[in-house]
């Protein structure tokens, strides 16, 4: 069986099985690598780029080698290689638990429990809950629903389709570094500078096919033309900007503004804000927003097998013509 083929099969079980069963509570090999990674902090931490280098070399480098070695493993045996394809793409999306905490947040602020919300709102970013009202909550959840749909699906799926199990766990692998010591604390300013740049890049594509998607999906085309080319250049994120704008015009709303991590204010610039009404609380902003996260995520799979399929056909014509 084709590579293109294996991939399709694969990458089309392993997100249903997402759909489905979403991530196990126990045991997963995301939690795994991350404690990996952790360990492996432990021994190399130096205040100094080329430590943070080595430390994202060994330990996005090692997943992917991993991923690598267990393809090897299964090529000659097609059933075997879908299913370990099927395996790398249920590990490393999380669209589903994404669907779940956003919902459990929206049905409590529906509920008026905003202090239950609050409750649930680390479980999706590291905003600081205890600076927002019920709306601002809502806002905080509708970004993160559009940023982790590329982060936590379509970026996978990306990187799949271009390099296989080895792409998807190596793209895993970055994403969870970054989360893990890219920010820009004293601790990982210059440690983490490394493994943060790599996310950029390595996000690159699949925040502009979520932008992309979320474009065509939404309810509002042209509203998520306009926010993206307006207003995605102005977010301090080269890959969140065209994904929040986008979702911010599809949806009709406005995102950014004044948000607060760990006590530390920033204020980011307005998205959609020319055209958009406010996040409001208990309004079904955050399921429409879970809503088009689902749909981005299935049209990603046809996308990236069906653009596999493409390059494959063309190859081949062009070898026998």
């Amino acid at each position: 069986m084709r590579a293109e083929r294996v991939f399709a099969y694969g990458a089309a079980a392993g997100l249903l099985g997402d759909h489905l069963l979403g991530d196990p509570r126990r045991g997963h090999p995301v939690a795994a690598f991350g404690r990996a990674a952790g360990a492996v902090e432990r021994l190399l931490w130096r205040d100094h780029r080329g430590w943070g280098v080595l430390h994202t070399a060994v330990c996005a480098g090692g997943a992917a080698a991993l991923g690598l070695a267990a393809g090897r493993a299964v090529r000659h045996s097609p059933a075997a290689s879908v299913a370990l394809t099927a395996a790398a793409t249920w590990a490393v999306v999380g669209g589903t638990s994404l669907a779940r905490e956003a919902s459990a947040v929206g049905r409590a602020l529906e509920a008026g429990d905003v202090e239950a919300a609050r409750a649930r709102l680390p479980h999706l970013c590291g905003r600081d809950p205890q600076a927002l009202d019920a709306d601002g909550i809502a806002r905080a959840v509708v970004e993160s629903v559009a940023e982790n749909t590329s982060d936590a699906v379509v970026g996978a799926l990306v990187w799949g389709a271009l390099g296989g199990v080895p792409g998807l766990v190596g793209f895993r692998a970055v994403n969870t570094l970054d989360a893990m010591v890219g920010h820009k604390s004293p601790r990982y300013r210059r440690y983490g500078w490394a493994s943060a740049r790599l996310d950029d890049l390595a996000g690159w594509p699949g925040a502009r096919l979520t932008a992309a998607l979320a474009t065509a999906a939404g309810g509002d085309p042209r509203g998520a033309v306009r926010a993206w080319r307006a207003d995605a250049a102005q977010h301090p994120s080269p890959n969140a900007g065209p994904v929040e704008a986008s979702f911010a015009g599809a949806l009709g709303v406005r995102l950014g503004g004044t948000l607060s991590y760990g006590g530390r204010v920033e204020h980011r610039p307005v998205l959609n804000g020319a055209a958009g009404r406010p996040v409001r609380a208990g309004s079904g902003d955050i399921e429409r927003a879970v809503r088009l996260s689902r749909r981005v995520g299935w049209l990603a799979l046809g996308a990236c097998a069906g653009a596999r399929l493409l390059v494959r056909g063309v190859v081949k014509k062009g070898r026998t013509s």
